[in-house]
């Protein structure tokens, strides 16, 4: 009986802890839902690639998914988007023309503290597919 459950609690110990990590990336994607909700990004951003902006044109901004698959494995990138959430962005040097209808990322300072921004940022990288 003994090697049975030798066998038994090491699986068991790792479905729980799958299933721990399950429920604490569930609830850190609804505090970040909130949190983009409540700071206003998600009147220019969506989560999901693909969603039409207002009237079927282009979204103001780009999808969250399509920032992470763009930024993916980059150094410093979560810097350099902190950067932009907060300052805001040029819009002569936007990356995401023709693909947004907006035409820059206005400064964000005043609608979220860098902490939380940071936070989002790093949410928002880890975004898959």
């Amino acid at each position: 009986m003994f090697p049975l459950l030798r066998r038994v609690v090491p699986v068991a110990v790792l479905v729980f802890a799958a299933q721990g990590s399950a429920w604490a990336d569930a609830k850190l994607d609804v505090a970040m839902k909130q949190l983009a909700a409540t700071s206003g990004c998600v009147a220019c951003h969506s989560i999901e690639s693909g969603k039409p902006g207002p009237a079927g044109v282009a979204p103001i901004g780009p999808a969250w998914q399509d920032v992470a698959a763009r930024y993916k494995g980059q150094e410093g990138v979560s810097e350099k988007l902190l950067k932009t959430v907060m300052e805001g962005s040029n819009p002569y040097a936007s990356h995401w023309k023709g693909k947004v209808s907006g035409l820059a990322m206005p400064p964000n300072a005043v609608a979220i503290q860098e902490a939380d921004a940071r936070k989002l940022v790093q949410w928002i990288l880890d975004l898959k597919q």
